[in-house]
């Protein structure tokens, strides 16, 4: 099946110390329809076997298989997402966590879905603990909506007649309103905004804070619905110890109309 006329795309796929469900990813990944021109596995300070992990998978893997890994100090996804950027060769990015599963059809979705002066952002369907259990001790990547210990449903739904119509409906009183696991932008609108906000640390808001800026600096947000499937990998929650001194930065973003944030990518791009 030949690629629709677009430019080439990076797939940014972020990981800490979880060896099985990225190898389910990776999996899902080199199955795809259309694959992606590059995946780069941005890691936040995973010990050596997910380097090891990597390094096997390189070995037969469709595309270039990138890994960026940076020292464990604390949760740091903004600056790793950031470095992984400066790595993408390629103009459209899409990004993913680690914990998902790809529908076969992901990377094509975002390639139709792709627009000119705009970001987006994507859904997950999330699966039961016991559902991720066994497709991790099976190292099997066979799920769908009706596989049982699937939790929301509609997320799994394929409705391209819909995809479109709701590209710029859904959620649009909601600035904040993303989901960083399934996203996806164009490399120069990144560097506009500077990238992510590095002053962010520890779990949630960077991605939020993030889609505020590129809608100050003009880039449209459309969230892609009904497209683009990914099945979320169950994990208990993730401390949320520095959610309210993110939760300042966010809304500080917002008050004060900012487009880009001082502490972000372009320090890596300094001679």
């Amino acid at each position: 099946m030949n690629r629709p006329a677009l430019p080439g795309i990076s797939l940014i796929v972020s990981t800490y110390n979880w060896t099985e469900a990225l190898d389910l990813c990776l999996i899902s990944i080199s199955k795809q329809r259309i694959l992606p021109d590059e995946v780069i596995i941005a890691d936040d300070g995973s010990a050596e076997e997910t380097k090891n992990l990597i390094t096997r998978h390189q070995k037969n893997f469709p595309v270039p298989l990138i890994h960026v890994w940076q020292q464990d100090d604390g949760f740091q996804l903004s600056k790793i997402r950031n470095k992984a950027i400066v790595k993408a060769s390629k103009p459209y990015i899409v990004q993913i966590d680690g914990d998902l599963i790809l529908e076969k059809d992901f990377i094509s979705d975002h390639i139709k879905f792709a627009r000119p002066g705009s970001f987006v952002s994507g859904t997950r369907v999330n699966m039961s603990s016991a559902l991720s259990a066994k497709l991790i001790k099976e190292t099997n990547i066979k799920v769908s909506v009706f596989s049982k210990g699937i939790t929301n449903f509609s997320n799994g739904i394929k409705l391209p007649f819909l995809t479109d119509f709701l590209a710029a409906r859904y959620k649009a009183g909601n600035i904040t309103y993303v989901r960083g696991c399934n996203m996806a932008f164009w490399k120069t609108d990144l560097l506009k905004v500077n990238g992510y906000n590095e002053a962010i640390v520890g779990w949630g808001r960077e991605d939020s804070e993030l889609a505020i800026r590129l809608v100050n600096a003009g880039i449209k947000k459309r969230i892609i619905k009904f497209a683009a499937i990914t099945f979320h990998i169950y994990h208990p929650e993730i401390d949320r110890t520095h959610l309210l001194v993110n939760d300042e930065i966010l809304n500080r973003t917002l008050k004060d109309a900012i487009k880009s944030c001082d502490l972000g990518i372009s320090q890596y791009y300094q001679d």
